[in-house]
């Protein structure tokens, strides 16, 4: 099940954003090393963390969270934006149809091959609500290993500067455009599924 939530602050929503933000620290900052905000030692919540993200977010069976993704508008101050711009020579893509996608939340509990299920599920869902809320692309910043999987998987996708070293390891910007058969194209690789139920809340 994929809860899609736009209202981070509803008392009905708390319980399963906790459980996210509680993961995301584990994978994020445990697991990972970011130096990222940590609330309250265990939660992992930023500046993009706010009243204008939208959550999709894969239920476990006990109503806690199992992966999640978070969806920000390109209009607001954002990721790709403010703290990686120097990832976009030609300039960061900034309008109302275009939104970004991060903090990709699969938690190392699950196993490879159910965390490439969960991916799927919520790459999935992205497509869906881009073609129900009129979200025409979607930017994003991630590991330059994974970048090229995620521009080979099925959707018209390009980069959108070349890689850049870090730390952590090389990183890049992409750009995935949205469009009525990317849904298609992209269970011509098996990621999308049209089987996933939503839950607005």
């Amino acid at each position: 099940m994929i809860h899609v939530i736009d209202n981070q602050h509803a008392a009905e929503n708390r319980p399963l954003l906790q459980s996210m933000f509680a993961d995301r620290k584990r994978l994020f900052v445990d697991l990972f090393g970011w130096d990222v905000p940590v609330i309250d030692g265990k939660y992992e919540i930023d500046q993009f963390d706010n009243e204008h993200t939208i959550y999709l977010i894969v239920a476990d069976d006990e109503g806690g969270h199992a992966a999640s993704i978070r969806l920000f508008p390109s209009t607001q101050p954002h990721m790709l934006g403010t703290l990686f711009p120097h990832l976009c020579p030609f300039g960061v893509p900034v309008d109302a149809g275009t939104w970004e996608s991060s903090r990709l939340c699969l938690p190392q509990r699950h196993g490879a091959a159910r965390r490439r299920n969960l991916r799927n599920l919520l790459f999935s869902a992205m497509v869906d609500v881009a073609l129900e809320r009129g979200v025409e692309r979607y930017t994003g910043v991630i590991p330059d290993s994974f970048r090229k999987d995620v521009l080979a998987m099925g959707w018209q996708a390009e980069p959108l500067g070349p890689a850049v070293h870090i730390p952590g390891g090389p990183i890049g910007a992409f750009l995935i455009h949205i469009h009525p058969d990317t849904g298609e194209r992209l269970s011509w690789t098996g990621v999308y599924s049209t089987a996933t139920d939503q839950v607005a809340a």
